[in-house]
Parts: C-alpha cells; structure tokens; sequence
C-alpha cells in the first residue's frame, strides 16, 4: 500500500479521505462520546499507526488495559486520564505515556471535546477489560473509584 504524500485538512481535526469510525466497532456502554481516525495505518518500514481519537465534551474511554504501549498527545481540548493507580489532569500539548499491562481511561472535560494523537504499534494485542477483582483493586482507592466509568 502507497501512502500519500499530502493529506489535507478539511475542517479541524477532520482530514481528507479519512474516515470518521466508530471508537470500538463492537459497541457498547462502556464508554461515551468516543471517535477515531488512522490518519497513518503503517507500513512494513514504519509499524505504527497514528490515531487521532475525540472524546466529546464529559465522555469517555474505556478502561482497559493490553500488552501494547501507548504514546499520546493532547492536541484539543482539556481533561483527565488515569494511568495505574494516578489521575492526570490534561491540557493542549500535554503528553501521556501508557505502558503496557496499565490500566488507562481518558475522560474529556464537561465543556469541551478532549482530541488526542495515540501512536500505537500497527499489531497489537486486543484490550482487556476490567474483571471484578480488578475493579475491587481499583477501587481501592477513592480517587480513581470516583474517577473510573465502567
């Protein structure tokens, strides 16, 4: 596959002949308010892709966890994510790093779209779900029980 060269921007954070996909093709009410784009799918001399996902105003990611990192970039908007056991208060060019076998879940602020670039290896394992003892671990702690959304 040929990568183009040049891919516009249309309108912001929306770019020509990307398309706008559902955040979990499986659905569900795990999370809120979640879109991605692959705005690079990778190739067989770059084997990354570049993701740009949006989380609208006061929705959320799923908590999860796999094998595969994360690296992040927060290029709109403001909010929070846990990462372990730590609440991350985030703003525009905040970085984020997610190591593998985290937990994480971004949750965007009540006022504002949360847009974040997420470059990930192109294979990757599939995300895990929190089981109930691991809930019961998270919970733990006051700070992420408030802050968790299952």
């Amino acid at each position: 596959m040929t990568l183009p060269t040049h891919v516009r921007q249309t309108e912001p954070f929306r770019w020509e002949d990307i398309p706008l996909l559902a955040y979990k093709e499986d659905g569900g009410t795990h999370f809120r308010g979640v879109t991605r784009q692959i705005l690079f799918p990778g190739s067989a001399t770059l084997p990354a892709q570049l993701r740009y996902f949006e989380v609208a105003e006061g929705g959320h990611s799923t908590l999860e966890r796999h094998e595969h990192e994360h690296s992040v970039m927060i290029v709109r908007g403001a909010g929070a994510v846990l990462v372990g056991m730590r609440i991350h208060r985030l703003a525009t060019g905040d970085l984020v790093h997610v190591p593998p076998g985290t937990w994480h879940q971004f949750r965007a602020s009540t006022n504002a779209p949360l847009g974040f670039l997420c470059l990930v290896c192109s294979e990757r394992d599939k995300p895990v779900r929190p089981a109930p003892g691991d809930l019961e671990q998270l919970r733990a702690d006051p700070a992420v029980a408030s802050f968790i959304r299952v």
